[in-house]
């Protein structure tokens, strides 16, 4: 039963976040609650000394890394269409989302770190927002590799979609596209159609890059109506 102090409802994530209050809140570090899992935000600066509380505390015991992954936030919380609302003739159309973060704002990227404890059979969501020391740098966080080793690919990945460095990373080089790609496809400025499109040419014997020759499309939702023709008060036995 969830006690007046529950954040949880569950007596063992209750017992996690005190856990992670009483170490980590000094550091700066902020325990979030939802849907019943706990997210630690940590202060990018913290995040190497963080890791190795994480890991090394006998009362946490995040021995093992599970993920890591880059979250862009430009657009978070703003829907692209308003489908719920259609209009009833026609096609509604996409809705003002607003400014979106810039590339520089230290809110708008964030690497997202999940940690499984053996130990105490607890799992737990870190979330990092990376720097950005000045206009037109990548985003950086520190690298965890000497913590946990298994971080050396997952941070790779999120650097090539994200654009993420991850500081004191023994390799960061591309992992899934081409090492000559230009940009970095999971953020939301990255165009749909790409920057440029890849072909054999038969006379050169290679594959060669070009521009990008789609053009660019606003997806439309559909509207989906009520057809008398489906309804069961008008069938009719033939």
């Amino acid at each position: 039963m969830a006690t007046q102090d529950s954040i949880t409802g569950d007596p063992r994530l209750d017992a996690l976040a005190a856990s992670l209050a009483k170490r980590l809140g000094g550091m700066g570090c902020e325990t979030l609650s939802g849907l019943g899992e706990l997210t630690l935000v940590v202060p990018s600066e913290q995040w190497p000394q963080v890791a190795r509380t994480l890991r090394d505390h006998k009362d946490l015991g995040f021995a093992q890394l599970i993920d890591v992954c880059g979250l862009d936030y430009a657009a978070y919380g703003k829907a692209e269409w308003e489908t719920v609302e259609a209009s009833s003739s026609g096609f509604g159309r996409g809705v003002d989302r607003g400014p979106e973060l810039a590339a520089d704002d230290p809110k708008r990227f964030s690497a997202v770190y999940h940690l499984l404890s053996i130990a105490h059979n607890h799992r737990l969501r870190v979330r990092v927002y990376a720097e950005v020391k000045a206009s037109g740098e990548l985003p950086m966080v520190d690298s965890v590799v000497e913590v946990w080793p298994a971080a050396d690919w997952f941070e790779r990945e999120a650097f090539d979609l994200f654009g993420i460095l991850f500081r004191g990373h023994p390799d960061l080089r591309r992992i899934l596209t081409d090492y000559g790609f230009v940009g970095h496809p999971f953020r939301k400025d990255f165009p749909i159609s790409g920057h440029v499109e890849m072909r054999y040419d038969p006379e050169l014997e290679r594959v060669v890059y070009e521009p990008v020759q789609i053009e660019p499309r606003v997806l439309v939702p559909k509207v989906i109506r009520a057809d008398s023709r489906y309804a069961d008060s008008q069938r009719t036995d033939a």
